[in-house]
């Protein structure tokens, strides 16, 4: 054992897994040949940008003891890589600010604990923006991460390094977090799969920059980013679940997918909202997804009376991730007063009801993740003077979060799966969405709706 028998470059976490307990190929080669990989295209792309390859080695080595013993482990000898968001022990979580850039962490976050309980190997730490808050990811510590599809364009922020090295084949496994579609629209750009989960599912314990700690995050989750549908629920079936105090009163019940085929599967696809603009080419891939859904026996459709207003949905999103992600920052304007944030809350909660009657007459809600494929890079380095150009309309660089956004204010699960290419061959990408708690319903329908991950042109 030791030389692979085989390819397994754009391999899936589960195929890879299951080629480690057969002994097709050992940990150790699988390490090895991501090392190369990295080392050989990491220099245009920039994807993984926090690297520990020697402890990578000595993790695949111990991996390849433990298969040869027979020992469990859902991802034992896998190689992955995290968000840099993510505390990993002995290395900066800066979250791309100048503040941070000497921190070391002194623990592994949760999720890279239970990554390793799996046995994973943690080749290192993917790139992001400052503070998470951009669809790119460049930072004055680790530079610009490019898209493998097309090096001129974003891989999506603020997971956008996980998204690159998922296409770039350098891993088959990431993990990510989203509070404005960080998750979801990096996987869009790239052509890969991304969850969203419900609201408070996964811990986020350790994911803050500098080791900074205080009350969790409201509205952010942590999420998978994989090259399969099936990867993503594998990947949640290790890092869901309580964690601290909260393991000590519940546990976690997801429920079992509603649908187990398309037929019958009640969809409602939504390709417009107020606040936003779509892409013809991303409305025209969500005519083709309903067409095809269709003619499986899906029951489509393209209204209801029970879709919350979208608008005013958005109207209490906004207000409410500009305070979390602005705290601290003089240069934004005043926040909302307390009985103000009390006031939005009670508006999520209605939104929340709202919802959860519209999920008695569908079982997913399908919109775009992002109003268009990959946009080219942003040199503008002030958010509110960007622009994106769709369909030659100049319009404000900001105000595609409403779609991510239309799953976040009301705490639903979200998968962002791949569904065709627009006119200059970049991937396009749709999110479906399910009532609170059905991720394994998200998942199982991207893995049914989904176009297979097909590679860019790297050599």
């Amino acid at each position: 054992m030791g030389a692979s028998t085989g390819d397994y470059t754009y391999a899936t976490t589960a195929d890879t897994a299951e080629a480690l307990r057969l002994r097709d190929v050992s940990s150790t080669a699988l390490t090895e040949a991501a090392i190369a990989r990295i080392e050989r295209l990491d220099g245009t792309l920039n994807a993984v940008v926090v690297r520990d390859f020697a402890a990578a080695r000595a993790a695949a080595a111990e991996a390849d003891a433990g298969l040869a013993r027979n020992e469990p482990g859902a991802l034992l000898g896998v190689p992955v890589t995290v968000k840099e968001s993510y505390d990993l022990t002995g290395h900066p979580t800066t979250w791309g600010m100048e503040m941070f850039r000497e921190h070391r962490a002194g623990t592994d976050s949760e999720v890279v604990r239970r990554l390793k309980a799996a046995g994973a190997v943690i080749l290192g730490k993917t790139n992001v923006p400052p503070a998470l808050g951009d669809w790119q990811s460049d930072n004055p510590i680790y530079g610009r991460t490019n898209n493998p599809f097309d090096v001129t364009r974003s891989p999506g922020g603020s997971s956008g390094g996980s998204a690159a090295a998922l296409a770039a084949g350098y891993v088959p496994l990431e993990m990510g977090s989203d509070i404005g579609g960080s998750v979801r629209i990096p996987a869009a750009f790239c052509g890969v799969y991304g969850h969203k989960p419900t609201y408070g599912i996964v811990p986020l314990l350790g994911h803050a920059p500098g080791g900074m700690a205080g009350a969790g995050p409201l509205l952010a989750v942590g999420g998978p980013l994989a090259r399969s549908a099936d990867d993503l629920r594998l990947a949640m079936d290790i890092v869901a679940g309580p964690a601290g105090d909260d393991a000590r009163v519940w546990k976690l019940d997801l429920p079992k997918p509603r649908l187990t085929g398309l037929a019958g599967a009640r969809v409602l696809i939504v390709d417009r909202h107020p606040r936003c603009t779509t892409a013809g080419a991303m409305r025209r891939a969500l005519a083709d997804l309903g067409r095809r859904l269709a003619a499986k026996g899906a029951a489509v459709s393209y209204e209801s009376p029970h879709l919350p207003d979208l608008g005013a949905q958005h109207d209490v999103y906004f207000p409410m991730v500009m305070t979390i992600v602005s705290r601290g920052d003089p240069r934004m304007p005043p926040p909302p007063s307390a009985h103000e944030w009390m006031g939005l809350l009670d508006a999520q909660a209605a939104f929340r009801q709202q919802w959860a009657k519209l999920f008695e007459t569908f079982d997913i809600v399908v919109t775009p993740t992002f109003g268009s494929a990959a946009f080219k890079h942003q040199e503008e380095p002030v958010w509110e003077k960007r622009t994106i150009t769709l369909d030659g309309e100049i319009l404000p660089y900001g105000s595609q979060i409403a779609w991510p956004a239309v799953a976040t204010l009301p705490h639903l699960p979200a998968t962002s799966f791949p569904i065709g290419d627009d006119e200059d061959g970049m991937p396009l990408g749709a999110q479906a969405i399910g009532a609170f708690g059905d991720d394994y319903t998200t998942i199982a329908f991207a893995g049914l709706a989904g176009r297979p991950f097909k590679p860019p042109g790297l050599a």
